[in-house]
This record gives structure tokens, sequence and C-alpha cells, in this order.
């Protein structure tokens, strides 16, 4: 089937998208969240698609499937891996690195048999941040949630990467137009920076601060955002502002950032649950030199036909 919205104009920017006409061509793809933070999964082997041009139109809330990014299957280049897992953010850019995307990309691939776990039980999925091996638990023949083994985190500038020569940045004061926000920085093979605050997380102006975040001059590509309640020595509450989406339900490195940064901090155990706008995450992290370990579910919404840039030629008219 084709997923569109009939009777309904598109949004400035966007193209309408046609039906697939009988006998053409579509690209199969899954619909999947979790803990809220959705993700488009198709599968890119042996297809030549424009990534950036295929994820800002899927992505799309109003004219598309809508998601907070999309996860592509290609072949694996290296040594070790099943498969290869690219994220192409809903503004076309391309992320290193997603936690929550690489659990629901091994539920895409697990349930439709694109590839195995090894013989320790986990798949081994090659990203833009090295491997990373994901642990499914399958009920029903279906995979209803993963762990991930996430990388070490850094609290190296250089590695995010910052435009300083601190040797770290650790509730370091970072100046914006009107406020000064005390941020502890760090890479899980994608940059962070965490806001601890008592002012509750549903009350800060998230959507006003993140951008001026994300853009600021010290981070030259960019930065993940985090703003952080500490509940309890074992509880978070959270919110995410990412790179190339803007405030997301949930996410998997977010969460992750956002516990090591209070554990560096010395204000919460090993093992902690991160309340987000979407959903509960559970992360461990066992201290300096260790890698984080990412738990939680992979839900599948839908999975259906998105019309292919050539099925439009077919019909006579030009691709957008």
């Amino acid at each position: 089937m084709g997923v569109s919205a009939p009777g309904c104009a598109p949004a400035a920017g966007h193209q309408a998208h046609p039906e697939i006409a009988p006998g053409m061509t579509g690209i199969p793809f899954a619909k999947l969240h979790g803990a809220g933070n959705a993700y488009i999964a198709v599968d890119g082997r042996g297809r030549d698609l424009d990534l950036p041009a295929l994820a800002r139109a899927m992505t799309a809330h109003h004219t598309g499937v809508g998601s907070d990014g999309l996860v592509v299957a290609q072949a694996a280049r290296v040594a070790g891996a099943a498969i290869r897992m690219r994220v192409i953010n809903s503004d076309g850019s391309e992320a290193e690195m997603s936690g929550n995307g690489v659990r629901l990309f091994a539920k895409y691939v697990l349930d439709r048999g694109l590839a195995a776990v090894g013989e320790e039980g986990g798949l081994v999925v090659e990203t833009g941040a090295g491997l990373r091996t994901v642990y499914p638990r399958i009920e029903g023949g279906v995979m209803v949630s993963g762990r991930v083994a996430m990388e070490v985190p850094s609290l190296r500038p250089a590695d995010l990467p910052m435009a300083t020569d601190r040797t770290h940045w650790v509730g370091e004061a970072l100046r914006l137009p009107d406020r000064e926000l005390r941020v502890t920085c760090l890479s899980l093979g994608n940059p962070h920076a965490v806001h601890l605050t008592e002012q509750p997380v549903g009350e800060f102006p998230l959507l006003e601060i993140g951008p001026q975040v994300q853009g600021h001059p010290l981070f030259p590509r960019r930065v993940n955002f985090e703003v952080v309640n500490v509940l309890s020595r074992t509880h978070l509450r959270a919110r995410v502002f990412e790179r190339g989406e803007g405030e997301t339900p949930s996410s998997g490195t977010g969460s992750t950032a956002c516990v090591v940064a209070a554990r560096v901090g010395g204000l919460v155990e090993p093992e902690v649950a991160v309340d987000l706008p979407g959903g509960t995450l559970h992360i461990t992290w066992a201290g300096e030199d260790q890698p984080a370990w990412l738990d939680g579910p992979t839900t599948q919404i839908l999975e259906a036909q998105w019309p292919h840039p050539e099925a439009r030629q077919q019909r006579g008219q030009a691709p957008s």
C-alpha cells in the first residue's frame, strides 16, 4: 500500500507522493519505536537511494510517515559485523549512531531474517561510530526488547569535538545570548552536552535553548543537548534536543549521556532508570573505561511501501 494523506495539500517545501500503481515498485519499510523514539527502517541493500531526500520526505509528520529519523540496512563493510546501519536524521543529515535506532534496527533486521545473531547471542552491527552488539529478547518469534553495549564514554573534548584546549568539560559554564548554563560534555560516538538542573525539566524552555546549545560555536559539528533532574540515586527525569531533529520523546544515547554526567558528578548509582516524555529506558554504567549499556522496548507500529521515484517517472511525472 502507498502511504499518503488523501485530500491534504502538501506543506510548503514538501512534495505530495503518489499512490503506487499496479505493477510499480515501492520501497518496503517499517515504522518502529522504542519508548516513543520512532524510526523508519528500510532495506537499502541493492538499492540506489538518495538517503537524505528519502529521510526528509518519509519522516515529515504531515506529508510523510512521520518519525525521528531513518535507519537503513546495508551490507557490512568490516570484519565481524553481520550488517551495516546508517542513521539519517529528519533534516537529511547523517548521525554516527543512535542507541534507540540501533535497537529498533536490530528488531527490523532479525524479525525479517536479514541477518542473524552470532554465537554469543548478539547481532553485531556496523555503525558510523564503530561496531555495536544488540542482544535481543525474543517472544513469539519476534524481538520485543533489546540491550546494546554503547561506546565507552569519553570526556575528552577532542572526541566530540569541541573548539577548546581544555582536557575536559564537566559542569563548566556555557555562555548563551541571555543566560549561562553549567554543562558536562561527552562523547558516546556522538556528541552530548548535559545540563543537570533543579528546575523541573517540564518547565525548562528547551525549544528556545536547545537550538542555541546545538549550534554553539564551541561545537563545530553541533551537539545533542539534554536537561536532567536527579530524582534519586537510581532515577532520573530528562528531555532531549537532538541534532537534526529537535526535541524527541526519547533517546538512547541521550539517556546514556544523562547517566554518565550524573555519575561523573557522584549523583547516581551504576544502574539508573531514565524517564523521558516517551517512556523509560534503563542504563547501566560501571564507570571509567567501561562501556555503558542501554536496555528498553522495541515495538513495530506498521509496515507498508513508500512510492519509489522511478514509479513516478513511469507515470510520466518528473521526479522530485
